[in-house]
């Protein structure tokens, strides 16, 4: 059995999406309903992404130059979208190297991660909007998804599960050169393992982050918002409370934990 297969979203939709997995390739796979591996391929120079590009379901695995998919910074991604790209129906396996770079608007449609590198995925670009759908992580040692956007847009993160431990779900870059304020709405979220925090931002530059409908079942525990302080000069941001505090952290229908 892969590590994939352990991940308790896999093992909940395994059966009952298998039956149908050629015909619901499009359809958002929501937390828990993970699709069977279809075929396999290994990975050895990001694949550059233009459009859409559909995976029917395959794994992907980095090999050679993108890393080990460790903890390391400037490892290369698996998958570089261009701005207004589509990834969907892809499982990202072990190494990963740094999963998944957007280098503006991007969606994230149906992606498992089954043991996050460096991390799941990061965000850039000026005015970009992000959209995961569907999808899990496990095995996140750090962060989950890392946005280092230069302002305007927004990051939704919707119908995703994670599981086992994990660092961060969300984390708004404390110290990049270029600062702005950010936005983040995570909308039903399932987590099944024991992490940190779903949310990390940055109050002093106007992030701000809505959550609902976030279920914690089993083991599963975090916390909810950590507030931080943050710089353009490159120094570790200071974390200066947790929330939700109602205002730039506003968490509705939190169930469990």
């Amino acid at each position: 059995m892969t590590q994939y297969e352990r991940g308790r979203w896999w093992a909940a939709g395994v059966v009952a999406v298998g039956l149908a997995a050629a015909a619901a390739t499009t359809a958002i796979a929501s937390a828990g309903t993970a699709p069977p591996v279809a075929g396999n391929e290994t990975v050895r120079t990001t694949i550059k992404v233009t459009g859409v590009f559909d995976g029917a379901n395959k794994q992907f695995v980095g090999s050679g130059a993108l890393g080990d998919g460790g903890q390391d910074e400037n490892q290369k991604p698996l998958f570089e979208l261009a701005d207004g790209a589509v990834l969907e129906n892809v499982i990202i396996g072990a190494p990963a190297a740094d999963g998944v770079h957007c280098t503006g608007s991007c969606t994230l449609r149906n992606v498992f991660w089954e043991d996050v590198g460096e991390d799941a995925a990061t965000f850039r670009g000026s005015n970009a909007t992000v959209r995961i759908i569907g999808g899990g992580a496990a095995n996140a040692d750090d962060k989950i998804f890392q946005d280092n956007r230069a302002g305007g847009g927004s990051v939704t993160i919707r119908d995703f599960q994670v599981d086992d431990a994990f660092g961060k779900l969300y984390r708004s870059c404390g110290n990049c050169r270029t600062q702005a304020a950010r936005s983040v709405i995570l909308s039903n979220i399932t987590v099944t393992g024991r992490g940190g925090v779903l949310v990390g931002i940055n109050t002093n530059l106007g992030d701000t982050a809505k959550l609902d409908g976030i279920r914690f079942t089993g083991v599963g525990k975090a916390g909810l918002c950590d507030l931080f302080e943050g710089n353009d000069t490159g120094r570790e941001p200071k974390k200066i409370g947790s929330g939700p505090n109602n205002t730039t952290c506003v968490a509705t229908n939190v169930r469990g934990g």
